[in-house]
């Protein structure tokens, strides 16, 4: 365990909950918990930040895809397809992540942060129920390619807003409605976080006493999220995106020039 103060571990713990809560219901969690842990380990390397926070996020992401799955009909050959190619594409995200700085980290999640807001809040209809539309052969691969590929890199590379990204591709690109969507989303994660947990573990990256106590509160966290999420549905998911996603966008703003 690093040095850090009870209070501090305690703000970890509490952090890593709302995290996975967050996550499981629309996804997006590593926005909380990385700049928690930003803050709790000051002396840390960027790389030691990022392959700890995917050490937690793994536990609870796992659990809520389990949640999900024994409730929500999902295409499970497909996701895993998709989980696949995220995973390939975190590993090469990872094995790049150790030439981050911190000063770098907080702008970009900001911009990408921006423009999630702004694509929701413009679309008050998406997601809100299952596109009609067939999806062909064509957009499945555009899917695995955008979604599995592209977003599993950024996640290995930087992370937070992961889930976030995926159940927005994968609403928009496959006409999911938004608890689909993170049902499956989940899945994909599942995946990316392990192939960008492997490549942290390879480099010695980890710090694994601190990441299993936070597991355990981040598992919980993701439980209660995915039973709302289930029971609540869409129109509630879609109102948490942009909560969470508008504070963020304030409090990245606060720290960077306030």
């Amino acid at each position: 365990m690093p040095d850090i103060s009870t209070n501090m571990i305690i703000v970890l713990c509490v952090a890593a909950a709302a995290a996975g809560w967050i996550d499981a219901v629309v996804g997006g969690g590593g926005l909380l918990l990385l700049p928690a842990l930003l803050l709790g380990l000051p002396n840390a390397h960027p790389a030691t930040v990022l392959g700890t926070n995917k050490a937690v996020a793994i536990v609870g992401t796992s659990g809520a895809a389990v949640s999900y799955l024994r409730k929500t009909p999902v295409d499970v050959k497909l996701a895993v397809r998709i989980g696949l190619a995220a995973l390939a594409g975190s590993m090469g995200g990872a094995a790049l992540a150790g030439g981050i700085s911190k000063d770098a980290l907080r702008p970009l999640i900001m911009a990408v942060l921006v423009v999630v807001a702004a694509f929701v809040l413009f679309r008050p209809a998406f997601g809100v129920a299952p596109g009609a539309a067939p999806v062909g052969r064509r957009r499945v691969l555009l899917t695995i390619a955008l979604a599995g590929l592209g977003i599993g890199f950024y996640d290995g590379l930087i992370g937070p807003g992961t889930g976030t990204f995926l159940v927005l591709a994968l609403t928009a690109l496959l006409h999911l409605d938004l608890v689909t969507a993170s049902a499956t989303a989940k899945i994909v994660n599942v995946c990316t976080n392990a192939g960008a947990l492997a490549m942290f573990a390879y480099q010695g990256m980890v710090l694994w006493q601190l990441a299993a106590l936070m597991a355990v509160f981040n598992l919980a966290g993701a439980m209660i999220g995915a039973r709302m999420a289930l029971r609540k549905g869409s129109g509630f998911v879609r109102g948490v995106l942009l909560t969470v996603v508008g504070a963020l966008v304030v409090k990245l703003g606060l720290e960077q020039w306030g």
